[in-house]
């Protein structure tokens, strides 16, 4: 048993931490166009159903490493969602600018 907590912990691990160069490139650019909304909205839920799992079941490291997991993806959801909002918002202003230049 040892030996299998281990490996999953080592499995895990590298998987977690691999959305740490995207949620630091997404903080520093607040540049998210090439990110869909959607398939982040999902893998966060279900990012979140396997961290309460994990915390159901008493099992650390499937609560650890989604719970690591998860902290990345909402950094990166939310400023997804931001960059879509502030996009909009500018193409509603454009578009009320050429409005006003007819």
């Amino acid at each position: 048993e040892i030996t299998i907590v281990t490996g999953v912990q080592t499995c895990a691990l590298p998987i977690s931490l691999s959305f740490l160069p995207q949620a630091i490139k997404v903080i520093k650019t607040k540049n998210t166009s090439g990110i869909s909304l959607s398939m982040y909205l999902m893998f966060t839920i279900g990012v979140f159903l396997w961290f309460i799992f994990g915390v159901a079941t008493k099992q650390a490291s499937i609560y650890l490493a989604n719970g690591i997991t998860l902290i990345f993806a909402i950094i990166i959801l939310k400023h997804t969602i931001d960059d879509l909002k502030r996009n909009k918002k500018a193409s509603e202003t454009n578009n009320q600018t050429l409005e006003n230049n007819k």
